[in-house]
């Protein structure tokens, strides 16, 4: 294969699955690799990656490099990279997609150190310019107050992670065909420095905070872990999650795995709710994706009314009330 002359998406399996990352990276991954004219090739490294591999093709990808290992049906750092970096140097991609999920921010940036690659993080758009091939790719900057377009002009391969449901996810097609290729996972013990002893998985109710169309979030102005208790039930409402702040979740309110913001989780729903929270730039980085943002606060001046689409001004517990009466009798309809 020519030297950068491929796309490579770093795909993603939960629960013997596909990710819904993986998806979305195919998908934007086909866009770039049509408009470029080049293959689009998928990595998949865990348990059972071969059975999943048609589906990848089904979804887009013309290259399956399918990495069978049980020992890595859970994701080690060490051990990742050092698959991602061997296929990298061999295949010698143009473009890396990988998605800004757990996984991926950790291993973006140690693939990128170890390829000497050029990396955006976080994205909420990816572009080619035909003429150079530069990957043109968009960012939040200043806690999601503005956007940025990054370019790698001679760092190779260019890479990128973009942030969950941003992008269209790939459109299935089951009779398309492609390649399947195995991969070699034997890895040097002394490569290995970091070993995984145990997985505990959180029992959350309802839907995933990542995955939910409509989240609501608390702040501060919540004031306990009672009052919550409004919030999942407008939630419940759309079957949707809960998030919070993060003193919210500092404060025991919620769990830390339901904290929205840039040192927490990254959501983007067709719907979310911003109760009692200022709208410090930490949360808005981790909800600015969102479709709409509705707003309830008594601060007028409150900064969450400048990213809003819609605003209550008003105590939340008056708000949210007439809110889940209005939706009730509407849902009922």
């Amino acid at each position: 294969m020519d030297a950068n002359k491929a796309i490579l998406v770093i795909g993603e399996i939960e629960g013997g699955k596909l990710a819904s990352i993986t998806s979305e990276l195919l998908g934007v991954g086909r866009k770039l690799s049509n408009e470029l004219g080049q293959e689009l090739s998928i990595l998949l490294i865990g348990s059972k990656t071969s059975e999943l591999a048609q589906e990848a093709i089904a979804l887009g990808a013309d290259k399956v490099y399918a990495g069978d290992s049980e020992s890595l049906a859970r994701y080690n750092s060490d051990a990742f990279t050092t698959v991602a970096a061997n296929l990298c140097q061999k295949i010698m991609p143009e473009i890396v997609l990988l998605g800004q999920t757990d996984i991926g921010r950790d291993l973006a940036p140690r693939l990128a150190g170890r390829l000497q690659g050029g990396l955006a993080m976080d994205c909420l758009e990816l572009a080619v310019d035909k003429e150079t091939r530069l990957l043109r790719a968009t960012r939040p900057v200043f806690g999601g107050n503005a956007l940025a377009t990054v370019i790698s002009k001679s760092a190779r391969p260019q890479m990128a992670t973009i942030r969950s449901r941003t992008m269209a996810a790939a459109e299935r097609d089951a009779s398309r065909k492609g390649e399947v290729i195995p991969l070699d996972l034997t890895i040097d013990p002394l490569d290995i420095r970091v070993k995984v002893i145990e997985q505990v998985e959180e029992k959350a109710e309802g839907v995933k905070l990542e995955d939910a169309q409509v989240v609501v979030s608390g702040g501060k102005g919540i004031g306990n872990a009672e009052n919550f208790k409004m919030l999942w039930e407008l939630a419940r409402l759309f079957d949707g999650a809960v998030g919070g702040t993060r003193v919210a979740c500092e404060q025991g309110w919620l769990p830390m795995t339901h904290q929205v913001g840039q040192t927490g989780k990254i959501v983007g729903p067709k719907l979310y709710f911003a109760i009692a929270l200022s709208g410090a730039m930490q949360h808005i980085a981790g909800c600015s994706g969102s479709k709409c943002i509705v707003a309830v606060n008594k601060d007028p001046d409150a900064n969450i009314f400048k990213v809003a689409h819609y605003g209550i001004v008003g105590d939340y517990k008056e708000a949210v009330p007439g809110l889940i009466e209005k939706f009730k009798e509407l849902l009922a309809k």
